[in-house]
């Protein structure tokens, strides 16, 4: 059931858990790195067409999405040979937040519950996005994929997260823009999931009715 608004959902709770990719910070950037500008750097470097880098990019990440390698930066510049870390900074002008979630985030972060980001995001680009946005600074605590060892979309994340925090799958609201990664939660015993359908500003939102959806978290605003 969707929460009529922010005062609502915090009174549901006492931990909030926030993915940050798609559901605090636009996705906008994340894409373009991805399927723009990787693949074009891949390109000049490969000496081939922009469309034979996508077509074989885009096979290499069909195979392994979902997975702990997908997200991490270690292991695409081991494949592609190349520093994709420095091609991400490159670009680091493009990272912004969703429309209205560093308000979110001010508030969330005056009442009495426990902000907790959880996140596929790799170390390596959280840093960036810090440094940029200074996202980090509006959470009690921060729990990466890669520090706990599986992605979110598996169960033994869920596990080992409950054993870093102890939180009460009742009481505990997760929002996040993945359907796979809110099925897994919902998997894990996590009742009360909200599904951002719009993560990126460029592009048209999608709906999923397997959970309740808003554009943003600035729907929880109104």
């Amino acid at each position: 059931m969707k929460p009529q608004n922010l005062d609502v959902l915090l009174d549901s709770c006492d931990t909030l858990m926030l993915d940050m990719d798609g559901t605090l910070l636009d996705l906008a950037y994340d894409n373009y790195m991805w399927l723009e500008h990787i693949p074009t750097a891949y390109a000049q470097k490969n000496d081939l067409s922009e469309a034979q880098a996508k077509e074989k990019l885009y096979g290499i990440m069909q195979e392994i999405q979902g997975r702990l390698v997908w997200y991490s930066l270690d292991h695409w510049s081991e494949v592609l040979d190349m520093d994709v870390a420095s091609l991400h900074r490159d670009e680091h002008h493009r990272i912004d937040y969703l429309p209205g979630a560093q308000r979110f985030l001010e508030i969330v972060a005056a009442h009495d519950v426990n902000v907790l980001m959880v996140t596929n995001s790799h170390q390596r680009t959280l840093d960036i996005k810090a440094g940029v946005t200074g996202i980090t600074d509006y959470f009690d605590a921060i729990y990466t994929s890669h520090a706990l060892g599986h992605a979110k979309e598996d169960q033994p994340f869920w596990q080992s997260l409950q054993d870093k925090v102890d939180f009460d799958c009742a009481k505990t609201v997760f929002i996040d823009d993945n359907a796979m990664v809110l099925q897994s939660a919902r998997d894990y015993g996590v009742g009360n999931l909200l599904h951002i359908t719009n993560p990126d500003t460029g592009r048209p939102a999608k709906q999923n009715d397997d959970f309740a959806g808003i554009a943003g978290v600035a729907d929880l605003l109104d």
